[in-house]
């Protein structure tokens, strides 16, 4: 009854959105067209006192990474609404560039913070090959399309090749984490992909506080603020079952990814 009295002041409402889970385009992974209907609406619906992320996420793609954050900046700057991010188990490498799009982050004491870095990976099978007797024939227009071939010994100038195409992309992260974190960062190497856990990445000026989701809401926003979820939804071939090949394929690429930390 009370709602429908106009002159009583309503409890504040913060949308919740849920990133759990790697970043990339493919599965169930987090990607910006994924998540932009949601993340709009999120901003968008009624009168939000605060937008909150829940964040769970080892990374993934770069460019992913930062077209979700410029589009929660870019939101949160329109609309002037401040973005507290929440980092649960880890918010590593691109987890950690999506949690830079809060204005504050509060992370649990045992949270996995940072991994401020690019990586490049993949195998190479040429001694096996040899011992099959099984020969690679590769015919290019190009010098550089068999670059990094898993199947022929690595070169140096490959290694080269690939860190020079890494540089960028680490120096666009880590001018995102400075732009952020101003100077709440401490005077230390921190882009150089290491980890941190809890209150270590506090002290370093990577997060701001310990602190959950509910208990945090309720100091900032009142004790009846209204948290409403906001959460991606399975597709309609995953609901039917349809897309059991991909996301297998993408399951084992997500596992890489969270052993890294432990989880």
């Amino acid at each position: 009854m009370k709602r429908f009295i106009p002159f009583l002041p309503k409890p504040a409402y913060v949308p919740v959105i849920r990133l759990q889970g790697t970043i990339g385009t493919g599965g169930r992974s987090l990607s910006d067209q994924g998540l932009a209907l949601l993340i709009d609406r999120a901003f968008s619906r009624g009168k939000p006192a605060a937008v909150a992320l829940q964040i769970n996420s080892p990374g993934g793609s770069a460019v992913q990474s930062s077209l979700i954050a410029a589009r929660i900046r870019r939101l949160a700057e329109e609309k002037k609404v401040e973005v507290h991010a929440f980092i649960e188990d880890v918010a590593a490498s691109g987890g950690y560039w999506l949690a830079c799009a809060g204005d504050k982050i509060w992370v649990d004491p045992s949270s996995i913070v940072g991994s401020i870095g690019v990586i490049f990976a993949s195998f190479g099978f040429p001694e096996l090959m040899a011992r099959q007797g099984i020969e690679r024939r590769v015919v290019t227009a190009g010098r550089s399309k068999s670059f990094a071939d898993p199947f022929l010994p690595q070169k140096p100038e490959d290694v080269d090749r690939l860190k020079a195409l890494q540089t960028p992309i680490h120096d666009a992260f880590i001018a995102h984490v400075k732009a952020r974190r101003g100077a709440r960062l401490a005077d230390a190497d921190l882009f150089n992909a290491d980890i941190w856990v809890g209150q270590g990445s506090v002290d370093l000026g990577l997060t701001d506080g310990i602190g959950h989701l509910v208990p945090k809401m309720k100091e900032l926003y009142g004790e009846k603020v209204r948290l409403v979820p906001f959460g991606q939804k399975r597709s309609l071939a995953q609901r039917l079952g349809l897309a059991l090949v991909d996301d297998a394929l993408n399951s084992v690429e997500d596992r890489a990814l969270w052993s890294r930390y432990g989880l």
